[in-house]
């Protein structure tokens, strides 16, 4: 799976707004506190408000707030809001795939690949990363003895 810059900025400037609420949080508090390219988070914060994760306010004192609550935002609904579904195969959806012959079968596992993302992505949220109390099954998963290894 590649994640993206733009879903990484886009859920790194929703943290970067939801550690400082409920006060507002400006273009540059993001890019400086989570070094990221101005240009790139002003188009990012865009898509987020037009998503409905964040609301922005003009003038001297403007900024970026929450939309709504950190523990009702996803990380799964902020990576589809800015780059689609979270798995596709050639464009496709998984379950939309179809072979023949040795392969006929493939299409259970982009299903149960895109089943693992949800698991993780749909149920963890901004509150909970910027906490850092992840779900218990998601512990788990990274106190597994291979799961820090590159391969």
């Amino acid at each position: 799976m590649d994640v993206s810059a733009k879903v990484d900025y886009a859920i790194r400037a929703l943290l970067g707004i939801a550690s400082h609420a409920p006060d507002l949080t400006t273009v540059e508090m993001l890019v400086e506190e989570q070094r990221l390219p101005r240009k790139f988070v002003e188009s990012i914060l865009g898509d987020l408000r037009r998503a409905g994760f964040v609301r922005s306010q003009r003038g001297v004192h403007g900024g970026f707030t929450l939309a709504r609550p950190a523990d009702q935002i996803t990380l799964g609904s902020v990576f589809r809001a800015v780059d689609g579904p979270l798995a596709e195969v050639r464009g496709l959806r998984p379950n939309e795939t179809e072979y023949t012959g040795a392969a006929e079968h493939l299409p259970d596992v982009w299903v149960a690949v895109r089943a693992s993302l949800r698991r993780v992505l749909d149920e963890v949220t901004v509150a909970q990363v910027l906490s850092g109390r992840l779900p218990a099954h998601v512990r788990r998963m990274i106190q597994s003895a291979d799961a820090w290894a590159p391969r």
